[in-house]
């Protein structure tokens, strides 16, 4: 396993580990629900986006990696000359506009919900909620399984 593969496959275990204390602190009942999802819901979204984006780079294999992975295709750095763009990329590129990826690609919506007067939390606003996010786990690890297989093959 390349050490890029072993990025991603390591952004999917800190999501996970978020996911679970979410969920246990969902069960304790003692913080509401919409604080816990902008707790917990944009640092799982972000493990999520560094695994995609770590995958990516494996399978994009570049000359020169960048500080910090990219979190969509068109982020990626630009293919050396002469080099040819792997399928799996412009399939990614394609789910990221209507598919599963494109839950996790848009950014949530930039509007800033108002506190309330008496509050010092303001109401989660298009936050996904852990099963959405479990599920979008989910998928990377598939995809990760599914095209490490295929280049294994090749």
């Amino acid at each position: 396993m390349s050490s890029l593969r072993g990025q991603a496959n390591h952004g999917l275990y800190l999501a996970r580990l978020l996911l679970r204390a979410w969920r246990r602190d969902l069960a304790a009942e003692d913080i509401p629900a919409s604080v816990l999802a902008q707790a917990y819901g944009p640092a799982v979204r972000g493990h999520l986006l560094d695994a995609y984006g770590w995958f990516l780079l494996d399978l994009q294999k570049p000359a020169q990696l960048p500080a910090t992975p990219p979190h969509s295709v068109t982020s990626l750095p630009p293919v050396a000359p002469g080099k040819a763009v792997p399928v799996e990329i412009a399939e990614f590129a394609r789910l990221e506009q209507r598919g599963w990826l494109a839950e996790l690609v848009q950014e949530p919506g930039a509007e800033q919900p108002r506190r309330s007067a008496d509050s010092l939390a303001a109401p989660a606003a298009n936050l996904p909620d852990p099963d959405s996010l479990q599920a979008l786990a989910q998928q990377l690890d598939d995809a990760f399984t599914q095209a490490g297989d295929f280049l294994d093959e090749c």
